[in-house]
């Protein structure tokens, strides 16, 4: 376990640095940062000289150099907009991306799993039919489209939900509000939660289903109903647990990529995280937060697909983190 640890923190540092380079080299393109800094109305030679102060005019590989030593000490430059540190805005935004995707994933797992489970039990019947539709439309169905959608029935015509923002918050500690706590905070995360969950939902109840059909037909599980089972037991406990496997791969993999996609979802709902707040960074040509988003975002993603390995050996004792054979 070590050896796998020492290794994967090897990759990820290695990940980090490509993330950073490509990061860092896309500035130029992103905008001017002086105009950024200073306006228009200073003239050329005063911009040269700020330049020069800045290092702009220094090698691109001198440049990057002192950027990454700044970033190994948690310095990824300050927000021309927000005028304080970049990471520190970021963290500012990540607990609504957070709460946003964690809200997701539970409407993924509680609605995947039994409707997965169900389709596959009985694949012929009407409502698995209904299943498998309703998972094909969902999956041709942009989320942006999903979620102006919710807010047209449930929050405009229903008038049951609100609209946009987080609601009523509780601070926690440190940069950390939520509105899991409160009433008003819970019902601002219903919609946003479905749509983001909508982009995956039908991923996962075709994969869970075509699992289990598979499983359902392996040797051990006639074997259980041979030896007189309950039939929620083979299901449940012989099949399912089974499947876990390929879907906590894909799981690990997609909840990370929701995180990237909760930049149409926090637009629409005028979510306050940071995919919204990467938005304004872009068009507000904000360069040292959009490198700070780029870099914070991989980190999340190598985290994530990390922790995922690990919870491979405790699902199926067969499987060596470590790369060996066992």
């Amino acid at each position: 376990m070590i050896a796998f640890l020492g290794k994967r923190l090897l990759q990820a540092v290695v990940v980090m640095l490509i993330l950073s380079l490509i990061g860092f080299a896309i500035q130029d393109n992103l905008g001017d940062p002086l105009r950024e800094m200073v306006g228009q109305s200073v003239s050329e030679q005063e911009r040269e000289a700020l330049k020069d102060k800045l290092g702009l005019n220094d090698p691109f590989l001198e440049q990057y150099w002192r950027f990454l030593k700044k970033a190994v000490k948690g310095d990824l430059g300050t927000s021309y907009f927000f005028k304080e540190p970049a990471l520190d805005v970021i963290l500012k935004k990540l607990p609504a991306t957070l709460e946003l995707v964690f809200g997701a994933t539970l409407v993924i797992i509680f609605l995947s799993v039994p409707l997965g489970v169900y389709s596959a039990i009985k694949p012929n019947g009407w409502f698995s039919k209904a299943i498998m539709g309703f998972s094909t439309i969902g999956i041709s169905i942009p989320v942006f489209l999903t979620a102006i959608m919710l807010v047209y029935v449930f929050a405009i015509e229903l008038n049951w939900m609100p609209s946009f923002g987080r609601g009523e918050l509780v601070h926690v500690v440190g940069y950390w509000e939520t509105g899991f706590l409160t009433g008003d905070g819970l019902l601002h995360l219903v919609l946003p939660s479905i749509a983001l969950a909508s982009i995956m939902l039908p991923l996962f109840i075709r994969l869970i289903r075509s699992e289990m059909l598979e499983v359902l037909h392996a040797e051990y599980v006639r074997f259980a109903w041979a030896k007189g089972l309950a039939k929620y037991r083979v299901w449940f406990i012989h099949a399912l647990k089974n499947t876990l496997l390929p879907i906590v791969t894909v799981g690990g993999v997609q909840i990370g990529t929701m995180v990237a996609y909760t930049i149409l979802t926090e637009t629409v709902f005028q979510w306050p995280g940071m995919g919204f707040m990467f938005l304004e960074a872009i068009n507000r040509a904000d360069i040292p937060l959009i490198q700070a988003y780029l870099i914070v975002v991989g980190l999340i993603f190598v985290i994530t697909n990390t922790i995922v390995d690990l919870i491979y050996g405790l699902i199926d004792p067969t499987v060596n983190v470590t790369g060996g054979s066992k």
